[in-house]
Formats: structure tokens, C-alpha cells, sequence
């Protein structure tokens, strides 16, 4: 059925109009289905019949594969126990190692490692593939493990005890069902779980909706239950904190819904204690007794202390699991308003902030100190993205990444007392970025607002409207789109003449919780507006033109480019969507879709369900449109983003001859790649596509 009422420039358009209640395709969200997947296998082939019988193909493969298997790479590692831990893989070792070296080898020139454990040996002796997914160890001894792995890259995993000493998994330990969820350790013979095996033991978003106890010696399924959410919250999670000082706290995070959370403290004995801060909040960790913790709305106490939105605040926890109550509420940092918190590491002895200043990256110190928190801005180098990692309560060690569209990253170690920043190792440049800029832009939106971004170009390029240029943005879940680089991104399409382009749109994080808050559910088209006034400014400028411009997103951007595509065709020379949601009207049926809802709205609901059909790609292709080729992918092991969502968009425009490609992994998860030979050759589907659509264009 279509929906023929709408006229524009003398063309009738014709809406397909498509019941969620009855839709023709729902045969396709069958993940394994039988005819699903042989429908996927047919569009498999089309695709690579195309793609990889370009002449280009193998050789942006090889030049992609080169540099996910090079032994140049960083490797990056967390500090426990004296050593630093790292997870590897190349072209011998596709699973993976997981491995230790001595912090001393780590700095030298010729680290040497050790094999904790083979992941590869593990796969094939158990006829699994498994992905690695991280480790947790119980401190401070760092002895026992829990050791996460997915079959091909979803989410539900499975998490399995390891002993350090023995490099074995300990027999009888403690093993989990497959499942989506978590587990922390309370100690060495006593772990909180929550594992989502069932609809009892689920929300309707499919995460774990209870925390329970669970004693060594005992079946997973006789644990104690500790706290139980409800069914339409997001999930239920326990976790520790622990502070150098020997503190320990055992807590849980009960998510009403994607953004507001009730906050649990677990004593040994006795009920959860809900902690009384605000549901925009999240709980960064615990330095010397303070628990730490930042907003994302306005918290008015009532007692005439007000604090905004974006501060980082701490009160005594010791204080408040005695009484139940908090004290005196102290104020660690507040951002301005081109500057958001990038990450938060307490070390044994300091606060660390990553503080990003218009999309690029300070590194501060805050302690305790005069009566209040007092902090102190450690050098680093400039203009770049900053990544904070490995710090602990009980080591005063910290490690920095450092990257910029032509910088290639740098890890940087952090001596925390002294405040002083030593380069440990970069990775060499892997294109040639002589000829090329960076320039930091910005253009007005539809409301006015200035959004900036980010174009990445030849320092010569002619503003004829004839570079290829391909744009990149996310806009969602307050997630920040920062400066990187990439090896692969530099070979097969900068260095070929390509340009590069990031748009900071609204509903991401980088200006903090405002800026994601402005795209919010029925204001969501303001970030589809926001990219649409950057792609008219690239093209306005000369940079590119109609012909020569991509736009591409995964995910969330996935839904983001799907939206570019239905609303405003006549920008691009090609759509890159993937691992997206384009079903807006069914997806929160689909996986965890139904956890998204605080930030898309319910299709239930009148108001916000008439808007989602404004936006929802899946129910705006117009018959009779001119469109650009689009190139849908995803992963069938995908268990966040259903397949679904881009198979039926790939069906629909095959019904109505659309031009479109689609592909799909039978593996990979949401990464849609479970190796680095895959991530290869998803990398060379994707470029190879764009240099047909942009490059070849007239």
C-alpha cells in the first residue's frame, strides 16, 4: 500500500506504508531462519560478486589487512599486580593471546611476553569461536579471574573462573550460562551475578532484571537473590568499589531506562539501600572513602546546595553506609560550556580527569587537599584525542593514548605523584600525510546553532565540487566523535584523494549532557538537521558536491545516514548505513531496542509514535524517489541491533528497484567482525564501494 498525498516539485510521491502490526517482512527478523538466511546468502553473492570483482578490491584489502595484522601496533595493556596485561591478536593468533610482561620489559625496547592463556588452542579444542570480551581479577592479589568470551562476537557470553597460578580454568569454579549480563567479584569465594537466562530473570530490553549472590561450591541457580528490578527496566547490575585505603563497597545499578538510574548500595546484611541522588547521574568510583559521581541534570538538594548539570561532586560513602544518609556534598569540577568530561581514573593517591576542550583533550589532576578538591592541569601534548586508561586505587601508575587525524597514536605513562608524562610507544604513520590539513569548521544549523566539525583534506584541494568526500557522524547516546586515526582510513581513501569529514552534530556528548539532551526523543530532528547544514556547507564551500558526497554511520548512525537518505536524497552520491535501526516502529521489539526508548521515544505511545513514523527510513522510501545507492551491512550474531532492522530496509528497495547493496557477516557481532581478517575485508567492501559511487562519478 502506498501513500500517495504528497506532492513535490510536480512529482506525486508514493510513501510505502507499511503496518508494524503486519509487516510483510517480519519473516526476516527470524534470525536463523532458513528462508531469511538464504535470502542473505543471495544478497551476499550479488554483493561480492560486484564489490570484490573490482579490480580495487584486493588491493585495498591487502593495504587494510596489513595494518590490522601488523605487529607495529600498540599494545595496549592494563597494570595489575606488577605487570601489564594484554590481549593480542595477529594473522598466526586469530582468536587471540592473552599475555603478560613485567612492567620494566614494557618500557624497553624488547618487551618480552608470556602466554597467560591461548585463546586459539582454547577455540579449537572446544570447537568454538570464541571472542575474547575481557577480563576481571579479584584484588588485591590478582590470583583468580573471571574470564568473559563470546561465541562469534554477541553479546550474551558466557564467563568462566581462571587461576593465575595454574594458567587453568579452575575446575568447578564459577561458570555461567550464556547469557547477556555481568558478574563481579565480592571475594575469592563469593561473586554478584546477573545473567538474563530466562524471562524471569529478564527485562523486557533482554538484560539481567536481578542481582544475586552466589557462593563458591553452590549451582549458579541456587544463588541468593540480592535485589530485584522491575521487568521494563533496562537491567539490573552489581559491581565493587574500592579505594586504596582498603574500602570496599559492594553496589548495584538498577537502569529505570537508558539515562536515569536508582543506585544501590549492598551491605552485607540487612535491605539495598537506594542511594538519593539524581536518575541523570552516573558513579565514577571511590578515592579515600569520597564516592565520586557526575550529573547530567541540575540536582537541587533542598537545602539550598544547588550543583549543574555536567559537575563531577563527591560525599563520603563511609558516612553514608553507616547512616544511610549524605553529608556534605563537595563539588570536584565543572565543566564550561565547550568543555565535557572524557574519562575519570582514580589512582592510588589522585583523582585523574580527561577534560575534552572543544573536541580536543586535557589531562587534570584533582586531590583533596586545603579543605576541598584542588586541581592541577598535567602537560600533554596538544590539539590531539586524549584516552585515559589503566589507572587503579592500588597503584600510582596511569596511561594516556594520544591520536589526531594525522597523528598516529602515542601511549604516553602517567607517573602520578610527579605529574610527569614519558612517551612509552607510538605506531608508525601508515600513509603519507604530507599534503594534507586539518581545519576545524563550523556552520549554523536550522535553529541557529553553530555545529562544528572537522574536514580532513589535500592542503591544495581545488573548491570545485569534485573531491570525493566522505562524512562521518554518529549523534546519539551522548557519545563523543573525536579526532582518530586510522591506518586504514589514510591508505584506502585520504591517500587515494579522498576527504575526510567528522560532524559534531547534537546528541552526542561532546559539549556534555546538554548537547546530547538537545536531540532527545521528539527533538530528534535537530541532529538530522544538524548534518543536513553540514553536508550544504561542504558543498556551498566547493569541497564537494551532490555526486561526490558520502555520508556513512553504524548503529545509532546507522539510523542517522538511513534518515539522510529518505530526507534529503538529492545530498549524496552514497549512503553507507550500518549495523543500523531503520525499523523505527518495531524497534523496540527487537533485542535490546526496548532499552533505547529514553533516547527514541515509544512507538506506543501517540505522541512520540507519530513522530518516530516522521523519521523511521523504513517507513519514508518513496516509490517513486530518485535515490543514491545505499550500502546496507550488518552481522546475522548481532544480538544488540537486530539484522532485521537492515534486511527488511534491503528487501523493501529491492521490491521497489531502488539501487542498494546489502551484506551481511555471519559472524562478528556488533563490531561485524570477529577477526582482523574480516575487519579487513569488511573495511575493502566499504572503500571499494565508496570509490565506485564518489570516485568514478563524473
Amino acid at each position: 500500500m502506498t501513500d500517495a498525498t504528497d506532492m513535490e516539485d510536480g512529482a506525486e510521491r508514493n510513501i510505502v506504508e507499511i503496518d508494524p502490526a503486519n509487516d510483510p517482512r517480519v519473516w526476516l527478523e527470524e534470525v536463523e531462519g532458513e528462508e531469511a538466511l538464504a535470502w542473505v546468502e543471495g544478497q551476499n553473492e550479488r554483493t561480492f560478486e560486484r564489490l570484490t570483482g573490482d579490480e580495487r578490491y584486493q588491493g585495498l584489502y591487502d593495504a587494510a589487512l596489513e595494518v590490522y595484522q601488523s605487529n607495529d601496533r600498540i599494545p595496549y595493556g592494563s597494570y595489575q599486580n606488577g605487570y601489564i596485561w594484554n590481549f593480542w591478536r595477529d594473522a598466526t593468533n586469530t582468536h587471540g593471546l592473552w599475555r603478560r610482561t613485567s612492567l620494566e620489559s614494557y618500557l624497553s625496547d624488547n618487551t618480552e611476553w608470556e602466554t597467560v592463556l591461548d585463546l586459539d588452542a582454547v577455540a579449537e579444542a572446544e570447537g568454538v569461536n570464541w571472542v575474547w570480551q575481557g577480563s576481571s581479577c579479584l584484588s588485591p592479589d590478582y590470583r583468580r579471574c573471571i574470564i568473559t568470551l563470546s561465541d562469534g562476537g554477541q553479546d550474551a557470553s558466557v564467563r568462566r573462573e581462571f587461576d593465575l597460578e595454574s594458567r587453568t580454568f579452575v575446575e568447578d569454579g564459577f561458570v555461567s550460562p550464556e547469557a547477556k549480563g555481568g558478574i563481579s567479584w565480592v571475594d575469592e569465594d563469593t561473586v554478584l551475578f546477573g545473567f538474563a537466562t530466562s524471562e524471569e530473570n529478564s527485562t523486557t530490553s533482554g538484560y539481567p532484571v536481578s542481582v544475586y549472590r552466589w557462593e563458591r561450591g553452590t549451582a549458579w541457580e541456587d544463588a541468593t537473590e540480592v535485589l530485584r528490578g522491575d521487568r521494563e527496566d533496562v537491567g539490573v547490575w552489581g559491581f565493587r568499589v574500592e579505594d586504596n585505603a582498603g574500602n570496599v563497597y559492594m553496589m548495584a545499578s538498577e537502569a529505570d531506562t537508558f539515562f536515569e538510574t536508582t543506585w544501590w548500595y549492598l551491605p552485607d546484611e540487612g535491605e539495598p539501600v537506594s542511594l538519593p541522588i539524581p536518575a541523570r547521574s552516573s558513579i565514577s568510583g571511590l578515592y579515600n572513602n569520597q564516592l565520586l559521581f557526575t550529573l547530567e541534570e541540575e540536582w537541587d538538594r533542598g537545602n539550598g546546595d544547588v550543583f549543574p548539570q555536567g559537575a563531577l561532586l563527591s560525599f563520603d560513602f563511609g558516612e553514608f553506609a553507616r547512616s544511610g544518609e549524605i553529608g556534605d556534598v563537595a563539588t570536584v569540577f565543572v565543566p564550561g560550556p565547550r568543555q565535557s568530561i572524557g574519562g575519570i581514573g582514580i589512582a592510588n593517591g589522585t583523582v585523574l580527569l580527561q577534560i575534552d576542550d572543544n573536541v580536543t583533550g586535557q589531562l587534570w589532576r584533582y586531590d583533596t587537599r586545603d579543605g576541598g578538591w584542588q586541581g592541577t592541569r598535567i602537560p600533554t601534548p596538544d590539539n590531539l584525542t586524549l584516552g585515559l586508561f589503566g589507572t587503579s586505587p592500588h597503584h600510582n601508575l596511569a596511561f594516556l593514548n594520544a591520536e589526531g587525524f594525522l597523528t598516529p597514536d602515542s601511549l604516553y605513562m602517567v607517573n602520578v605523584p610527579t605529574g610527569s608524562v614519558t612517551q612509552v610507544d607510538s605506531t608508525p604513520a601508515w600513509f603519507d600525510d604530507e599534503n594534507l590539513i586539518v581545519e576545524q569548521l563550523e556552520t549554523a544549523s536550522t535553529d541557529g546553532t553553530m555545529i562544528p566539525y572537522f574536514v580532513v583534506r589535500h592542503r591544495d584541494t581545488v573548491m570545485d565540487g569534485t573531491t570525493p568526500t566522505l562524512l562521518y557522524a554518529y549523534g546519539g547516546f551522548q557519545v563523543s566523535i573525536q579526532p582518530s586515526y586510522s591506518g586504514v582510513r589514510g591508505r584506502l581513501w585520504l591517500e587515494r584523494g579522498g576527504a575526510y569529514v567528522v560532524a559534531n552534530i547534537r546528541g552526542g556528548g561532546e559539549f556534555g549532557p546538554a548537547w546530547h539532551q538537545a536531540g532527545l526523543m521528539m527533538n530528534r530532528q535537530r541532529i538530522y538537521d544538524d548534518l543536513i547544514s553540514v553536508a550544504e556547507q561542504l558543498i556551498e564551500d566547493g569541497l564537494t558536491s551532490p555526486d561526490h558526497l558520502g555520508v556513512y554511520g553504524g548503529s545509532n548512525g546507522g539510523l542517522l545516514t538511513g534518515v539522510m537518505y529518505t530526507q534529503r536524497p538529492d545530498l549524496w552520491g552514497a549512503v553507507v548505513s550500518a549495523v543500523p535501526l531503520l525499523d523505527m516502529l518495531r524497534y523496540h521489539m527487537l533485542l535490546a531496542g526496548a532499552s533505547w526508548m529514553g533516547e527514541y521515544g515509544d512507538p506506543n505511545d501517540p505522541d512520540e509514535g507519530g513522530f518516530l513514523r516522521t523519521i523511521s527510513p523504513y517507513h519514508n522510501v518513496d516509490a517513486n524517489g530518485e535515490y543514491p545507492e545505499i550500502y546496507l551491512y550488518t552481522s546475522t550474531k548481532d544480538d544488540r541491533v537486530h539484522p532485521g532492522h537492515a534486511r527488511k530496509m534491503a528487501h523493501l528497495l529491492e521490491a521497489l528497484g531502488h539501487p542498494y547493496l546489502y551484506y551481511e557477516n555471519t559472524e562478528g557481532g556488533h563490531s561485524s567482525a570477529a577477526n582482523l581478517a574480516e575487519s579487513a575485508r569488511r573495511d575493502a567492501l566499504l572503500y571499494t564501494f565508496l570509490s565506485q559511487r564518489l570516485m568514478d562519478s563524473e
